[in-house]
């Protein structure tokens, strides 16, 4: 099968790949659409040592599985958990000490024809969810996870850092609890499209210090965390999305001083965001830069890492 594998920093679409065969637990699950996101940018800058297929954001139809789901399109949690671990025994599969990740972490991912997950981390896509909308999944589900880890009021100000594409599903998903949101970035062509669903945007220089109780950085680079802490209260909170290269200088001694929360926050709850996607409560259309089709998985990959552009879709097979 043809897939794009990452080994040493150095991508290359190769075509003589086994299909995978599924494990006791496992589905085959042909893919369908994949979306490059930027984890896997970071990853071929280094950010992880990974050997193999990239991907973790997509939709796929199952061809081998359980009768339920078989032909059946579908989308999938991209930590595949022991079981056994003290983590998995608390119901944290995400932390799993055990666990593989789908495209980052011991296990081939969804840039390719096939790929295999357990059954119990798919989730079938609603009839009225098209397949390049179900591809935003995953994403998704990473942005509701803020509102599993920090309790928002219709009173809280909360500061979003980042326009791009994890910014623009965090901005419009924090948007829903009523919060009082302000959302920055650099490029005013994308700050449009949360404009135009009654969102306040702004550019750096709209920022207050010491204004916000709640900010949320989701540029991946230095400067944008410093705007994200410099913005927070005393007793803020700042919650962190994004995955960084290297490594990130801050004021430890301020973040003492000024009592402030820091918060990781990754993956997220997929009903709750398929949820979304089939009440259209979200709009994922705007962030559709363009697509390719896998055997020009390269080209797609250089297009990504162009400024300013939003979501790259890898079309590799159909329903």
């Amino acid at each position: 099968m043809k897939g794009l594998w990452l080994e040493n920093q150095q991508l290359k679409l190769r075509t003589d790949i086994p299909v995978p065969e599924p494990k006791l637990g496992e589905a085959l699950v042909r893919v369908l659409r994949a979306g490059i996101c930027n984890t896997d940018l970071e990853l071929k800058r280094g950010y992880y040592s990974y050997a193999g297929i990239l991907g973790h954001e997509f939709v796929g139809v199952v061809e081998q599985g359980p009768e339920n789901l078989i032909n059946k399109r579908v989308v999938g949690e991209i930590n595949a958990a022991c079981g056994h671990c003290r983590f998995c025994r608390r119901g944290q599969p995400t932390h799993c000490e055990n666990r593989t990740v789908l495209g980052i972490v011991n296990r081939h991912g969804a840039f390719a024809d096939y790929l295999c997950l357990p059954i119990e981390n798919l989730h079938p896509v609603p009839d009225n969810v098209p397949t390049d909308i179900a591809t935003f999944t995953e994403p998704l589900a990473a942005a509701l996870e803020i509102q599993q880890q920090v309790v928002l009021c219709s009173d809280d100000r909360v500061l979003v850092v980042g326009d791009g594409k994890l910014g623009q599903l965090v901005a419009q998903t924090l948007a829903l609890t009523g919060c009082d949101l302000l959302v920055i970035g650099r490029h005013p062509e994308k700050l449009t499209n949360l404009a135009a669903r009654g969102i306040k945007t702004g550019l750096v220089d709209a920022v207050t210090d010491k204004a916000f109780d709640i900010s949320v950085d989701c540029t991946g680079n230095p400067e944008g965390f410093a705007i994200a802490r410099r913005a927070l209260r005393p007793r803020g909170t700042l919650v962190m999305k994004s995955t960084y290269a290297g490594n990130l200088s801050l004021d430890a001694s301020s973040l003492v001083v000024d009592e402030i929360t820091l918060i990781g926050s990754r993956c997220g709850p997929f009903p709750a965001a398929l949820e979304l996607l089939a009440a259209e409560k979200v709009d994922v259309k705007p962030l559709i830069h363009s697509h390719y089709p896998l055997t020009e998985a390269l080209a797609a990959f250089e297009e990504a890492q162009c400024r300013g552009v939003l979501k790259v879709l890898l079309e590799v097979g159909e329903v």
